[in-house]
C-alpha cells in the first residue's frame, strides 16, 4: 500500500506540471545560514548620469555576478535612498544575522574588482551619449558574465584580467528606445529568464537609480524601461510581446518609467498577462538578501487582536482604521510616533523570499500598536480587474500561501485600471468581488481602494470596506482635520467606520494630531477590530462599481 507522503507528493507534482495550470516564479536558493562576512562597498548619493551612475552601474553589475551562487557582496546605499530602512538593516543583519561586513572605501571599484572581478567573464561597454544602452547592458551583463562599464572603465576592468564581450558604443546613435530594444531582444531575449523580467525605470533623463538591478543580472532577467502608453505603440508591441512569453504567474520587478508613461498604465498591462509586479526600481541588494533564511529562532507572528472567528460588539460612536500602504521601508516606519496609536501597515508578501531579513526586521520592530494585513490584490501589487478570470486562481493560490506563511489575515485591494483618486472609478464590480470571496474563505475581511472608493460588501460575516479618506504628503493637520469632521457630520449613522489611507511619507505623529483635534470622540483601532466591528452593524450600503461608472485608461 503506497504511503500517504507518497500520496501527497504525487498530487504537489501533479499541481506543477498538469497542463493549464500555471505556476509562480522559483524562490531563489537559500544558503543554509547568513554569511559570517561579506564585503560592503559605500555609494556615494549622486546618481546622475553624468555623475557617479557609471561606478555605480558597474559595482551593481558586479554584485549580481558575485552573489550569483552566494551572498558575497552588499552595497551600503545613501541615508537619503527612498527605501529609508537601508541603513537600519545593514545593522539588523550585523546584529541578529551575525555578518559581520568588510568595509571598502566609498565606490571603489578598483578595490571591488581585486577581490571579485574572477565572477565575470569579461566586460560589456555602454554608451554614455545613449542612457538606454545602459539598460541594454544590464541584460548582457546577466547573459554573459559580463561586468558593466563606461568607455571611462575600460582601462580599469582590464587591469583586473577581464577580456571585452560587447561593445555599445556608436551602435545606438540617433536611434529610438523601441529599435534599441529590439536588437537586444533579436540577440538575448532567448537566452533571458522566463521567470523574472526586469522593468528599469522610474528615475528618467539625467538620473538613473537602478538598486534591482543586481537582482536582475542574479537572475538572467531581460531589462528594459519599454512603454505602456498607447502614444508609444512600437514600444507598447514590444512590451506586449515580452510580458506574453513570460511564464505564468512569473513576475515583473521593478517600476515604469515615469517619463514615458503611468503607473496605472504599466501595471494594468502586466496584469492582463496574468503577471505579478513587485514595484520598486531602486530596492537595494535583493540579490544578496533574497538569499539569506529566516533565523532559526523567528517565526512571522502578526499582532491579533482578536480571534479570526471572534464577533464583536458595535457601540454607537465613530470607529477610524489608519492604514499605511506602499511597502513599509518607504514609508513612516522610521519616523516619529509609531506604537503610539493602533496603526496598520500593508505588507509586501514577495519580500518572503525576495527579502526574507526586511519582513523579519519589520515583524521584530514591530510595536505592540503595530498591525500587518496583506496587499495589494494579491502577491505583488495588481489591479483586478485587469487579470483575465482564467489566471486569477493561480495568482490568489500565492497570495493564499504567502498570507498563511506570514500570519495574514486581512487583504487590502486596489485597481487604477479604469480611473485613480483623481478620475474615472477605482471601485469592484460583483465578479470581481465574487472572486476574492471565493478565493480567500479563510480571511475576515477585505478593504479597497487609495484614494476613496464606494465599494463595500458583507458576506458571511466578512465585510468589505472601502476607504472614506486619502492623507495627502501635504495635507496640514488642520485641514486634515476639518476634513474628517466633515465626513463624521455627512455620516450621522452610529456606528460609523470611517476606514483612512495614510499616503506613505506621513508620521505616525501627525496622524495622531489629527485624531486628536477631533471634537467628537472616535476611537482608533487595527484593521482586524475593525472589520469585526463592522460585520456587526452594517451602516453601510452594498455597493460594485456600476456599467455606467465613469472609465479613465490612462490613470
Amino acid at each position: 500500500m503506497r504511503s500517504s507522503r507518497f500520496f501527497l507528493l504525487t498530487i504537489l507534482l501533479a499541481a506543477v506540471v498538469a497542463p493549464g495550470l500555471s505556476r509562480a516564479q522559483p524562490i531563489p536558493r537559500k544558503v543554509e545560514k547568513a554569511p559570517a562576512e561579506a564585503t560592503l562597498i559605500p555609494l556615494s548619493g549622486n546618481w546622475r548620469m553624468d555623475g557617479d551612475v557609471p561606478v555605480h552601474a558597474l559595482l551593481i553589475s558586479l554584485q549580481g555576478l558575485a552573489n550569483r551562487d552566494y551572498p558575497r557582496v552588499y552595497l551600503e546605499y545613501p541615508v537619503d535612498w527612498q527605501w529609508e530602512i537601508v541603513r537600519p538593516l545593514e545593522g539588523f543583519l550585523e546584529k541578529r544575522h551575525g555578518i559581520k561586513f568588510n568595509r571598502l572605501a566609498l565606490d571603489d571599484a578598483d578595490a571591488a574588482l581585486a577581490q571579485f572581478a574572477r565572477y565575470a567573464k569579461g566586460y560589456v561597454v555602454w554608451d554614455k551619449a545613449v542612457r538606454t544602452s545602459l539598460i541594454v547592458a544590464f541584460t548582457i551583463s546577466g547573459v554573459e558574465d559580463a561586468v558593466v562599464v563606461s568607455e571611462d572603465q575600460v582601462a580599469l576592468a582590464q587591469k583586473h584580467g577581464l577580456k571585452p564581450i560587447a561593445d555599445l558604443r556608436g551602435l545606438f546613435a540617433g536611434k529610438p528606445d523601441h529599435e534599441i530594444y529590439q536588437w537586444a531582444y533579436d540577440r538575448y531575449w532567448a537566452r533571458c529568464s522566463r521567470d523574472y523580467y526586469v522593468l528599469l525605470g522610474g528615475h528618467a533623463g539625467i538620473e538613473m537609480q537602478p538598486g534591482i538591478a543586481d537582482f536582475g543580472v542574479k537572475q538572467r532577467a531581460f531589462f528594459s524601461d519599454l512603454s505602456a502608453n498607447p502614444k508609444h505603440p512600437e514600444e507598447l508591441a514590444l512590451e506586449r510581446k515580452i510580458l506574453s512569453q513570460q511564464n505564468p504567474a512569473s513576475i515583473v520587478v521593478g517600476w515604469h518609467s515615469y517619463g514615458k508613461d503611468t503607473e496605472g498604465q504599466h501595471t494594468t498591462l502586466v496584469g492582463n498577462y496574468g503577471l505579478k509586479m513587485e514595484g520598486l526600481h531602486n530596492l537595494p541588494n535583493v540579490s544578496f538578501t533574497c538569499q539569506l533564511p529566516l533565523t532559526p529562532d523567528f517565526k512571522f507572528t502578526n499582532n491579533h487582536h482578536v480571534a479570526a472567528n471572534a464577533q464583536l460588539k458595535a457601540e454607537k460612536k465613530v470607529y477610524i482604521c489608519a492604514v499605511a500602504t506602499d511597502s513599509m521601508g518607504i514609508g513612516a516606519w522610521t519616523k516619529p510616533g509609531r506604537g503610539g496609536i493602533p496603526y496598520t501597515w500593508q505588507v509586501s508578501m514577495n519580500w518572503a523570499w525576495m527579502n526574507p531579513p526586511a519582513l523579519q526586521f519589520f515583524y521584530e520592530d514591530k510595536t505592540a500598536n503595530d498591525y500587518f494585513i496583506a496587499g495589494l490584490s494579491g502577491p505583488g501589487y495588481m489591479y483586478p480587474k485587469s487579470i483575465p478570470a482564467d489566471k486569477f486562481p493561480a495568482l490568489m493560490r500565492d497570495a493564499r500561501a504567502l498570507m498563511a506563511q506570514l500570519d495574514l489575515r486581512a487583504l487590502e485591494l486596489m485597481d487604477y485600471s479604469e480611473g485613480n483618486r483623481h478620475i474615472g472609478n477605482t471601485d469592484l464590480p460583483k465578479e470581481v468581488v465574487d472572486r476574492y470571496y471565493q478565493e480567500f474563505p479563510d480571511a475576515i475581511g477585505f478593504i479597497n481602494g487609495y484614494g476613496t472608493a464606494r465599494t463595500f460588501d458583507l458576506r458571511d460575516g466578512k465585510p468589505l470596506i472601502s476607504y472614506d479618506y486619502y492623507l495627502d504628503v501635504n495635507r496640514s493637520v488642520k485641514d486634515a482635520a476639518a476634513d474628517l469632521e466633515e465626513l463624521i457630520q455627512l455620516n450621522p449613522q452610529r456606528p460609523y467606520f470611517l476606514l483612512m489611507h495614510i499616503r506613505e511619507r506621513n508620521p505616525v505623529e501627525k496622524v495622531t494630531q489629527i485624531f486628536n483635534s477631533l471634537t467628537e470622540p472616535v476611537e482608533v483601532v487595527a484593521l482586524d477590530t475593525f472589520l469585526k466591528l463592522a460585520a456587526d452593524a452594517k451602516t453601510y450600503q452594498t455597493h460594485y462599481q456600476q456599467p455606467e461608472d465613469p472609465v479613465s485608461r490612462n490613470p
